[in-house]
């Protein structure tokens, strides 16, 4: 397959708290996080969503440090025993972008022997 994404793939041991906004429910779905880039995220979750609907999402991150943002489900993957998902950030501010490359450069120098 085609790699689509504009920004690098990063796996990373976080959490992901969602909210879907476009409907009368508020329930909190937690999902496993398979990778992440500053345009969005793979994620696994036993729940079926729908693409293209949009969830308000808190993305714990490596510092412990809580992103909140929204998502668009883009993509939606069920070949092997879990259901997994794209989606792309929405609204996702500058500052908290920049806090994933920042890991991204980290992880990086890590893989490279340089700290």
């Amino acid at each position: 397959m085609a790699e689509k994404r504009k920004a690098k793939r990063l796996v990373l041991d976080a959490h992901l708290v969602m909210n879907r906004i476009d409907s009368g429910k508020h329930d909190l779905i937690p999902v496993d996080i398979v990778d992440l880039s500053t345009n969005g995220i793979g994620f696994k979750c036993p729940q079926v969503l729908e693409i293209n609907s949009v969830y308000e999402a808190e993305l714990t991150i490596w510092t412990k440090e809580v992103i909140h943002t929204f998502l668009n489900i883009i993509r939606f993957d069920n070949s092997g025993d879990d259901n997994v998902y794209g989606a792309t950030f929405v609204g996702m501010t500058e500052q908290d972008s920049n806090k994933i490359a920042i890991y991204d450069m980290f992880d990086e120098a890590k893989k490279a022997g340089l700290i």
